[in-house]
C-alpha cells in the first residue's frame, strides 16, 4: 500500500484540492442566496427563471462535499482525488469547448484548478509507488 498522504505532493494536492472547495462555496453559496446579484456581479448573461443558476450552486456545493474525503485522507479516497480531477476537467471541456465565450470564465475557473490538481496527484501517485513502505514488506 502506497501513502499519498506522507508524500510532499499529496499533501499539496490536498491543500490545492481544499483551495478549489473553498473556491466553490465562494461562488455557489452567493448564487444560492442572491441569484441575480451574482450574475450581474460575474457578467454572466441574465437567467431566467433563476431558480436554474440557483441549482447549479446547490449541485457545486454538493459536488464539493464529494471532494472532502480525498482532502481528508488521501490513500483510502484516492479515487475520488482521481474524479475530482476529473470533474474539474469536465467543467473545462463544458463552460470552454461547447458554451458561448460569456462562459468561459467558468471553465477558466476549473482550469486553475485541474491543471495543479492533475500535477501534484500524478507527483504523489507516483512518489508513492516508487518510496518504500515504511511498514515494513511484510505488513
Amino acid at each position: 500500500m502506497s501513502h499519498l498522504n506522507s508524500v510532499p505532493a499529496g499533501r499539496w494536492f490536498k491543500r490545492v484540492l481544499w483551495l478549489g472547495i473553498l473556491a466553490n462555496l465562494a461562488l455557489a453559496i452567493p448564487t444560492i442566496l442572491a441569484p441575480a446579484r451574482m450574475i450581474e456581479f460575474t457578467s454572466l448573461p441574465p437567467a431566467t427563471p433563476l431558480v436554474w443558476p440557483q441549482f447549479a450552486a446547490l449541485l457545486l456545493v454538493l459536488l464539493s462535499v464529494f471532494y472532502m474525503p480525498a482532502g481528508i485522507d488521501l490513500d483510502r479516497y484516492r479515487a475520488v482525488a482521481w474524479l475530482a480531477v476529473g470533474a474539474r476537467l469536465a467543467g473545462v471541456v463544458f463552460f470552454v469547448g461547447f458554451q458561448a465565450a460569456a462562459y468561459h470564465m467558468l471553465g477558466y475557473f476549473d482550469l486553475a484548478f485541474f491543471v495543479p490538481e492533475t500535477v501534484l496527484l500524478a507527483m504523489a501517485t507516483w512518489s508513492a509507488v516508487a518510496a518504500p513502505d515504511p511498514k515494513g514488506a511484510w505488513q
